[in-house]
């Protein structure tokens, strides 16, 4: 079944990783999988554009179905395989709420790092402004305590929505983006638990960004947030 699946990836891309993530949860390997760089501006090849006019990764498809949003892909082989591997979704509606109320909220958590690691690529030099780097600085810092928040109400060694969910699959790999990019554990222990919680769980582990493991050391972007 996987066999007719293909993924385009890049390595180290939070939303690539959830879909790679939720793949090993519903014993999907096997799948056929490209692995594209951002530094050679393979992602705005034509055979990409081709297939995602927008000219992003990840690109998920499944025989004639193409999904180029990572939670989309997630939520479509939950749905799919709902009964195959981990499930990802329960049946319950008020876990089911929670899970999908996390899911969004991970992704506006994605956006606000993004717009604090990549300041400088995104805004030409001649448009930046050291307020404007404090004030997404600034609400970055409100997200991530918002999200120790959240933490400090679940059960130690819990997940976000208690059993291992949806919920974990987009949000874990935005937080491990954090730590690579020098987010202090000291600042934010709750979060630097869930990070050691999940780093080791077999679907994490056999998807980790393969130059991370090449390049155990990170950057300190984010060390004086």
């Amino acid at each position: 079944m996987a066999k007719s699946m293909n993924l385009l990836w890049a390595a180290g891309s939070p939303p690539c990783w959830r879909v790679m993530i939720t793949l090993e949860e519903k014993k999907l390997q096997g799948y056929k999988h490209r692995l594209l760089s951002f530094e050679k501006g393979e992602h705005k090849s034509q055979d990409v554009l081709d297939i995602n006019p927008r000219g992003q990764i990840p690109v998920f498809s499944h025989g004639d179905k193409v999904l180029n949003e990572s939670c989309g892909a997630c939520l479509y082989l939950e749905s799919q395989f709902k009964s195959q591997g981990t499930r990802l979704i329960p049946e319950e509606p008020a876990e089911q709420a929670l899970i999908y109320q996390r899911m969004c909220e991970g992704l506006t958590l994605h956006d606000k790092l993004n717009a604090v690691i990549y300041y400088e690529l995104f805004v030409p030099e001649d448009e930046r402004h050291e307020s404007a780097v404090q004030r997404h600085t600034e609400a970055l810092v409100t997200e991530l305590k918002l999200w120790e928040g959240y933490l400090d109400k679940v059960a130690p060694g819990s997940y976000l929505a208690g059993a291992f969910s949806l919920a974990d699959v987009i949000v874990f790999p935005s937080i491990a983006y954090a730590f690579r990019f020098g987010l202090s554990a000291g600042r934010f222990p709750k979060l630097a638990k869930y990070y050691s919680l999940l780093k080791g769980r077999h679907s994490i582990k056999t998807s980790w960004p393969p130059h991370w493991l090449e390049a155990p050391q990170g950057y300190e972007r984010m060390k004086n947030l």
